[in-house]
């Protein structure tokens, strides 16, 4: 054999082995890795331990549940009206002061009556000549003098006389503006000495003890807020401090646009502390339930079958059907399938599955956490 065949034969055999080793390798690897024998032993337990789902546990205690309605609502005064006289003239008193306290019938204001209260002083002379003249007839009606025409001629003018000073006198009560109802008078419209005609505003007049609370609740709660149903109130900007008040009326019928009912309070406002025109915040309490069992929202399943939970027990999850009562924003009661002592399962709710192992990595007793 030549030497270059002998060349040949030696580099093809290096090519071959390179190749084997290149393909081996991995296998090779393994089988020389340290621990590699007991890899083989451990993977079925890693598998099971994969399997166990970390979920978080609340254990039911007994807690208080309340229905809630909330809505946003205006403090509205108890009477309110802008004054006015009800003829024309020319203002010639101004009795009030603004921003104070007046009382019902307390004039305020006056116009200029002096053509009618002499009309009423020309009707009153009148009167009283033509009374003598009535008592005059009226004797000798009785001594059969006079026929009883005549005498009713001068009774009848007597009663049209005492039309017309009433007529007058009810005149001059118009130019006068009164207070018709207590309450505190705001700021005046219009100065002494202007003219004022029906159509002009004077002053408005504000009643505000007690004061009305006005807001709207859902259709739904139509049937369950009636007059004398008790509420709370507070201000956006200070929700520490509440104020009581008692519904005195209800809308009779629903709001199309908005499926809402208007609803009023009242609120006593003895001391007047509280302004008419603010915007408050009104809690209406609709039922409480002492010792009832409340879950968190996000742990209940609704299937077509029915509404379930899972609970933890015996390091298992345990699907329980429930049955539901009262909803708020974020609890449900469950009135059957659970007791006080269960652990509800209240996080990976979409993993858990029935008998399936389950760790729990928090568990809540009492509201506190324990790890």
């Amino acid at each position: 054999m030549t030497t270059k065949k002998i060349f040949r034969l030696t580099v093809t055999t290096a090519i071959i082995v390179l190749i084997a080793g290149i393909i081996l390798y991995p296998k090779i690897k393994i089988l020389f890795k340290p621990g590699a024998g007991s890899a083989q032993e451990s993977g079925p337990r890693q598998s099971r331990e994969r399997q166990i789902l970390l979920a978080s546990g609340y254990v039911i205690v007994p807690k208080q549940m309340s229905e809630l309605i909330y809505s946003t609502g205006s403090l509205l005064p108890d009477e309110e009206v802008d004054l006015s006289f009800e003829t024309s003239g020319k203002i010639v008193n101004i009795y009030f002061k603004e921003g104070t306290k007046v009382k019902q019938g307390d004039l305020l204001a006056k116009i200029n009556d002096k053509p009618l209260q002499a009309q009423l002083l020309k009707l009153q002379a009148q009167k009283k000549l033509i009374e003598e003249r009535e008592f005059r007839q009226r004797q000798l009606l009785d001594r059969d003098a006079i026929s009883r025409e005549s005498y009713d001629q001068v009774a009848t003018e007597l009663q049209s006389t005492d039309a017309d000073i009433m007529l007058i006198e009810a005149r001059i009560a118009e130019t006068e503006l009164r207070a018709p109802f207590d309450g505190i008078v705001g700021l005046r419209m219009i100065s002494d000495g202007a003219y004022a005609t029906t159509q002009t505003k004077i002053i408005r007049l504000v009643k505000t003890n007690p004061l009305k609370i006005e807001f709207a609740i859902n259709e739904r709660y139509a049937g369950e807020v009636s007059p004398g149903f008790p509420i709370t109130f507070h201000f956006p900007d200070d929700p520490t401090e509440l104020f009581k008040a008692n519904v005195y009326a209800v809308a009779p019928q629903v709001d199309m646009t908005t499926r809402t009912i208007m609803v009023r309070a009242m609120y006593p406002n003895k001391n007047q502390e509280l302004k008419p025109g603010r915007s408050v915040k009104v809690v209406a309490l609709l039922s409480q339930i002492d010792n009832a069992i409340s879950i968190p929202t996000q742990a209940l399943i609704a299937e077509m079958e029915g509404e379930k939970v899972f609970i933890y027990k015996n390091g298992k999850a345990e699907q329980v059907p429930v049955v539901t009562g009262l909803r708020t924003e974020s609890n449900i009661q469950i009135r059957e399938g659970l007791h006080f002592g269960d652990t509800l399962l209240t996080t990976a709710i979409l993993q858990l599955r029935e008998s399936l192992p389950v760790k729990l990595d928090t568990l809540v007793t009492n509201q506190q956490n324990v790890q």
